[in-house]
């Protein structure tokens, strides 16, 4: 038996070293990863706008960043539009266009106002119950401008090269400079660093926005004429809701009123007038209240119960329910509590939303309502329009909204941990005095309420003499507030006088 054994363990060595003398396999081929290599398709067009038909070519394609020394370090995907015809290209408007996140593509501003097609919604911006499918936009802002949509790094087509980290575009500064080498390139290439030249961004798109203008000017000399910002997110100390941070209490304050006027739920005499309710809810907002929340625990019981009642008259929220907030009302807690007893949540993006929770005991509503609405019909849309109209073909996924957020770098414009991109902005604008802004905001914005922005705008610490270059303008929708067919017709109104103000001699 001992010899047996013996004689399969020896087997087993022998076996084993046979294997270990086998020759590896030397003729795989190794593999290498392609760099990018630059297409692009253009495809001939014509939209019908305020009665002009406008001819005009589209281009999808994308741009290679590279070091000085040719080394490829991102593949950035665009779509422009050019109007066809004009002879002479320094007195057409240039326009560069993204939405935010950060991680979010440019479909938002592209296939929801600026672009010349448009993602079919009913008129108050829900989902179409009929087929997926675009309509020519009436309300195009190709009549005043050409359009460059830009997908940053990680987002759309735009990727880094294989080998190159990520991290290096994940960030406020990478961002900046990313995109902005982009718009450098672009304005070259295309011959257009005469033209009128405007930035517009949405949400960390303003942030970005902010940055961009200051670092262009700053670092290529390249001044814009104007800067179109939807739904403000410039300064993130107005809009996070963290321990010792008590502004978003107050600042998000005035959107509770709207949004709780819109589902009738404030008392008969604020629910009588929409801005009579905002303009009260603001005053109480930055007196009243921001002395409550300044003095924290020196309130007295009296003060306190007379805080809470007020936040229940601008809220439709209960006292009791204020009173276990320490009066302070997150907006999560918001979105949950206020048709908590429907079993209804209300929407972020846009609080004229509703959803339907799994129970209705939980403190965070499980999904946005507003979001959900809209981002089936634009992803789809968008897929078919690329491929089918614009005649360019990737297998990759276009990637509508990432979760690169949260890995980003705050940068060197945070303070502490909140980043603040207001100061690029007032230097741009005290550098260049002809610079012009055009701020948009939604009245029922919940994710980047209007209040916040005044305040963001209040501080930016400009001189008197370019203060006048900022316009406000409010709509009755949210976040993306041109889903809502009426703000959309009085968005386009409303940027044909900023174009044609800001262009003036």
């Amino acid at each position: 038996m001992k010899k047996q054994i013996l004689g399969t363990f020896l087997c087993f060595i022998l076996a084993a070293g046979l294997f270990a003398d086998e020759p590896k396999e030397t003729n795989k081929p190794e593999f290498k990863p392609e760099f990018p290599k630059e297409v692009t398709s253009e495809t001939k067009h014509s939209v019908t706008i305020n009665g002009n038909t406008i001819q005009y070519t589209a281009t999808a394609g994308n741009i290679v960043l590279k070091e000085e020394n040719g080394k490829p370090k991102a593949s950035f995907f665009y779509i422009a539009y050019t109007k066809d015809g004009v002879k002479d290209p320094s007195t057409r408007p240039l326009t560069y266009s993204f939405n935010g996140g950060p991680g979010s593509s440019s479909v938002w501003l592209h296939m929801g106002v600026f672009g010349p097609k448009r993602v079919r919604m009913n008129d108050d911006g829900s989902a179409y119950k009929g087929s997926f499918g675009l309509d020519d936009n009436a309300y195009s802002i190709l009549d005043l401008t050409d359009l460059v949509f830009i997908d940053p790094v990680s987002t759309g087509y735009s990727r880094a090269v294989p080998g190159e980290n990520t991290q290096q575009f994940h960030g406020f500064d990478e961002d900046i400079q990313s995109v902005g080498e982009f718009i450098r390139l672009y304005t070259t290439r295309a011959k257009r660093w005469g033209s009128p030249k405007f930035l517009a961004g949405e949400s960390y798109g303003t942030t970005r926005a902010a940055g961009l203008v200051g670092w262009l000017q700053e670092r290529h000399g390249m001044y814009f004429n104007g800067v179109v910002l939807f739904s403000v997110a410039i300064d993130f100390q107005t809009l996070e809701f963290q321990l010792g941070n008590d502004s978003p209490y107050m600042l998000f304050l005035p959107t509770y009123t709207s949004t709780a006027w819109y589902h009738k739920k404030l008392p008969p005499d604020l629910q009588a007038n929409l801005q009579n309710a905002i303009n009260e809810s603001r005053q109480f907002a930055l007196n009243e209240y921001s002395v409550a929340l300044m003095k924290g625990d020196q309130l007295s019981d009296s003060e306190r119960s007379n805080i809470a009642q007020k936040l229940t008259r601008y809220t439709g929220l209960s006292q009791q329910f204020i009173e276990s907030c320490n009066l302070r009302i997150s907006d999560s807690r918001f979105f949950k509590e206020l048709r908590r007893s429907e079993r209804l949540t209300v929407g972020r993006l846009d609080s004229r939303f509703i959803g339907r929770d799994r129970d209705a005991a939980g403190e965070e509503a499980e999904y946005d309502p507003s979001y959900a609405a809209i981002q089936g019909s634009f992803t789809a849309n968008f897929n078919n329009y690329v491929r089918n109209e614009l005649k360019y073909e990737s297998d990759i996924t276009y990637e509508i909204l990432t979760g690169i957020s949260d890995e980003w770098k705050p940068g060197r414009l945070a303070a502490g941990h909140y980043i603040n991109s207001s100061e690029p902005l007032r230097k741009a604008m005290t550098e260049n005095p002809a610079l012009k802004i055009f701020v948009a905001n939604g009245l029922y914005d919940l994710a980047t309420p209007f209040c916040a922005t005044e305040y963001t705008f209040n501080h930016l610490g400009l001189d008197p003499s370019v203060r006048n270059n900022i316009s406000m303008h409010y709509y009755e929708a949210g976040h993306m507030m041109y889903i809502n067919k009426p703000s959309l017709v009085q968005l386009k109104s409303d940027l044909a006088s900023f174009y044609q103000t800001t262009l003036q001699k």
